[in-house]
């Protein structure tokens, strides 16, 4: 199964993908990375800071437009050539994040596909903004 081809897509396209970030998710991906930072493991130290409680990674949070451009638009094939992201608000513990990637420009030369990218929390809280670069998967050759 592979994804929308460059034929496929439509400016204006978009997709969706939420999860709610628990405290298990803030450790794996903390195992994962090596990225210790008490300000997402320890309660104690993250109470003297701005946010005053545990906050999740950022880059956690980012990942889940990678969810939606490997698994949903484009989809299966596509290749993740560019993310920017600006980190507009902590995640906390809890909190329900709902990342979007809506198609803005199809580039048919490069077949490239430029995507405009959020996360927003149960609030309507927008916690990340950005864009990707993405290149469609291909149609398989018979």
């Amino acid at each position: 199964m592979i994804g929308k081809t460059m034929d496929e897509l439509n400016v204006g396209d978009f997709a969706e993908f939420s999860k709610t970030i628990s405290e298990t998710d803030v450790y794996l991906y903390a195992g994962i990375t090596c990225d210790f930072n008490p300000a997402h493991l320890n309660e104690t130290y993250a109470a003297g800071t701005f946010f005053k409680t545990r906050i999740a990674h950022g880059m956690l949070v980012a990942g889940f437009i990678s969810t939606i451009l490997g698994t949903q638009l484009p989809g299966p094939g596509t290749i993740y050539l560019r993310q920017e992201v600006n980190f507009l608000a902590p995640v906390r513990f809890g909190d329900t994040i709902t990342a979007r990637a809506e198609v803005i420009e199809l580039e048919a030369e490069k077949k490239r596909v430029r995507l405009k990218t959020t996360c927003i929390n149960q609030e309507g809280v927008m916690v990340i903004e950005g864009e990707a670069l993405v290149s469609p998967p291909k149609k398989p050759k018979p």
